[in-house]
């Protein structure tokens, strides 16, 4: 009864006006969708940013229409951006945000999330984050060309070059307002997951979708405060004439800058701290999915469903002790890059934990592979293969040699970027029927799928093999080094591979909203899933669950249960074995 009583207190009415409904509405479900929209605005933007480096990198005298010729100091602008727009408003953005907001609350049987103004306010400041990043590109001098990692004293000094004044400040000051958007976000995560589950719904009940946001909901709590943190410090000696990372002695342009005591390692520290569980915050909710889903589509349970708690946790965990693995170049002292390496390889076995369980998944399981399954496969896919180069990166005396050079760019582009938007992908083909009413084309994602699967792999493969040549990762072109020219039929292929795969996004992007209105109507369950959003309408009414709060049963993955009528049992069901319920089945008392 307390439950329920705590339920109602954060269910609110209907909204009426189409401002209310739309706009500055407080139901996680449109929240979730407008940061869905979000993220994919971003990612166009990203990708068009991308689009310009490689035929800069390949054609760097031509001149484009509307933009012209692209110099050296541009392309390093358009990578600043690319990776700003990327990490921050895509793979933070859509796994967590977009997808979380929408379905975790559902999953554990809530009407809504904990604090619904404080996730509406969550949402629109992350919006004007986005904005102020946007502006930095019309401002003089253009966007700044420090980097995503935005290391000092570039980006401490405004006059260290084209785009490190105006549009360096807009670029800290968009990160500052996302980092407390995403705090608010998180503190919604956290304290719904511990305040707001149905009746019966244990910790153990939970699916590992909802564990997977939980957990990113705690890394980006503790993240994100020290890269605010850091970002107003920058900000300080940008623009009042600190020293926190202005060392004294430094020389810009022939002009002595009065700074003193500063240390831009300092950056590098508070930055790294956020910068690896930030590769966590992007990775893990595509885990849940690609969890989720394998069992789904596999028709089986969840191979060592607490091995996979616990594995999310212990990675969750040590993403916290292994930042200075990103420093070894910084000249830390052997004993530290030992440490640190020590850390990294130990955090692959969290991660070797999750593989093994995924193929024990699908293991002698009745696959089906429709096109939300060949993205989960496709995310494990990648997730393996950019870790195989993790190893290596780890060693102090290896990634000396490979640290500036296209091997990392393969590396964080395959188990970070790409494969968090496989599992994007993924949410997106197996969730869209619950949030739209309608199925998206099957043709059309299975086309999507094979496109972009072999062209990502045509695209970051091949640069491993520029790192191992040791072509430099920031180098705008390479018609002015000679050791280089080898690599030219290389890079002419990279970017033709990714012509064809930015252009098979765009068969996405008509799948999407073609099938919104076209696409032929969803059931209630068309994947005859077991979590509870599959027990509710398609879509879900505006508390979810109409007025009736569940009481959960059972296990997020009961598939082929012996004895059950169909080959899946729905948590919410109490009589799966002919009217016999286990004592491990009875609903929990209230928690």
């Amino acid at each position: 009864m307390a439950e329920h009583i705590e339920h109602a207190a954060h269910a609110h009415a209907a909204p009426t006006g189409f401002i209310r409904k739309y706009v500055f509405s407080l139901d996680h479900k449109v929240i979730g969708i407008q940061y869905y929209f979000l993220a994919l605005a971003s990612v166009f933007i990203g990708m068009f940013l991308s689009l310009l480096m490689r035929i800069h990198l390949v054609w760097p005298g031509v001149s484009l229409p509307l933009i012209g010729e692209i110099k050296p100091e541009t392309y390093l602008s358009l990578l600043t951006m690319h990776g700003t727009f990327m990490v921050f408003f895509v793979l933070t953005t859509a796994p967590q945000s977009g997808f979380g907001n929408y379905f975790l609350p559902i999953q554990i049987g809530a009407p809504d999330m904990a604090f619904p103004v404080l996730n509406m306010l969550s949402f629109w400041t992350t919006f004007l984050a986005f904005l102020v990043a946007i502006a930095a590109f019309f401002v003089e001098g253009g966007a700044p060309l420090h980097g995503w990692t935005g290391y000092p004293p570039l980006s401490a000094v405004p006059s260290a070059g084209p785009g490190e004044a105006l549009g360096a400040d807009l670029w800290v000051l968009s990160i500052a307002i996302f980092c407390v958007a995403s705090l608010m976000g998180a503190l919604n995560f956290i304290t719904t997951v511990l305040d707001l589950r149905c009746k019966g719904m244990s910790m153990m009940r939970m699916p590992l979708t909802v564990w997977a946001w939980f957990i990113t909901a705690i890394l980006g709590l503790l993240a994100f405060g020290v890269l605010l943190s850091a970002g107003i410090l920058l900000l300080l000696d940008r623009n009042l004439g600190t020293s926190f990372f202005i060392p004294g002695g430094t020389v810009v342009n022939g002009t002595l800058l009065n700074h003193k005591g500063g240390s831009p390692l300092l950056w590098q520290h508070l930055f790294w701290f956020f910068g690896h569980p930030e590769v966590y915050i992007a990775i893990l909710p595509g885990m849940g999915v690609a969890s989720q889903l394998l069992s789904t589509f596999s028709r089986k349970p969840i191979f060592g469903y607490k091995a996979m708690v616990y594995a999310i946790m212990a990675i969750g965990g040590l993403g916290f002790v292994v930042w200075g693995h990103h420093m070894f170049m910084s000249g830390m002292s052997p004993y530290s890059a030992f440490a640190f390496s020590l850390m990294t390889m130990a955090i692959g076995v969290p991660s070797a934990i999750k593989t093994f369980n995924w193929l024990g998944t699908i293991w002698r399981g009745r696959v089906h592979f429709d096109s939300p399954m060949l993205f989960a496969v496709g995310f494990v896919s990648l997730f393996v293969s950019g870790g195989l180069s993790g190893p290596f990166l780890a060693q102090p005396l290896l990634d000396i040699y490979l640290h500036d050079t296209f091997f990392v760019v393969a590396h964080f582009h395959l188990i970070m970027g790409v494969a968090a938007i496989f599992g994007i992908f993924a949410g997106t083909y197996y969730w869209f029927p619950k949030m739209f009413g309608r199925m998206m084309n099957e043709a059309l994602a299975q086309a999507h799928f094979w496109l972009t699967l072999i062209g990502t792999y045509a695209i970051f493969m091949p640069m491993h093999y520029e790192g191992m040549a040791a072509r430099p990762r920031r180098y705008s072109q390479l018609t002015e080094v000679g050791w280089l020219q080898q690599l030219t039929g290389v890079e002419k292929f990279v970017t033709y591979a990714a012509f064809i795969t930015i252009a098979a996004q765009f068969i996405f992007v008509f799948n999407l909203f073609w099938s919104m209105f076209k696409g032929k109507k969803a059931t209630d369950n068309p994947w005859n899933a077991t979590t509870l959003e599959w027990t509710t309408a398609t879509p879900p009414p505006h508390d979810n669950f109409a007025g009736v709060t569940p009481t959960v049963y059972h296990g997020p993955y009961e598939y082929s249960v012996p004895g059950a009528p169909n080959d899946f049992v729905m948590q919410t069901d109490p009589t799966p074995h002919g009217g016999h319920v286990p004592s491990e089945d009875k609903p929990l008392a209230a928690e």
